[in-house]
């Protein structure tokens, strides 16, 4: 994890004080959704069937899996922080070749799991809530990747950002 005392050891020196801030906002923000789906209350606005258990458990420990090896494949580059750390490399093979951010692919399928299982509106709310923080997250961290890999462009263009097999927008 990318500490924020760490920057000027790391090579992120040249990172700006806004994009730094920004960064560790969408963390935060981040943390707090995913804080209120696992630890906030169920409900009872719809019927959690076998089936829908079910669903929910897979998606769950799809996300689990996705955001571990999506981690590991990262090695020291991994940092929670949307900057690419100095030892960060241009990921575009295992789950980097179907998604762009498998990580976040993972956690929304994690968040989608415990929403559909909790029947109550908090989570849903907040599993939407998170989709836009995530959407927000990867946005800026592409253009961070961008910056610092020249064939990020090219490789944005082919792969999806969270969604296997979605054609990226161009």
């Amino acid at each position: 994890m990318l500490d924020p005392f760490e920057w000027a050891q790391t090579g992120l020196a040249e990172l700006t004080v806004t994009d730094a801030t920004r960064g560790w906002l969408l963390v935060t923000a981040q943390s707090g959704l995913l804080a209120v789906l696992v630890l906030g209350p169920s409900g009872q606005l719809w019927a959690v069937t076998g089936p829908l258990r079910t669903a929910g458990s897979v998606a769950r420990w799809a996300g689990l899996a996705a955001i571990v090896l999506g981690g590991l494949r990262l090695g020291r580059g991994f940092s929670v922080h949307p900057v690419p750390t100095a030892v960060a490399v241009l990921r575009t093979d295992g789950l980097y070749r179907v998604v762009r951010h498998p990580i976040y692919s993972g956690l929304l399928l994690l968040a989608a799991g415990i929403a559909a299982t909790a029947g109550s509106l908090l989570a849903i709310t907040a599993c939407a809530s998170l989709v836009l923080v995530l959407s927000a997250k990867a946005r800026f961290e592409e253009r961070l990747l961008a910056e610092r890999f020249p064939h990020y462009a090219a490789y944005a263009r082919r792969t999806p950002r969270f969604v296997p097999f979605l054609r990226p927008r161009r």
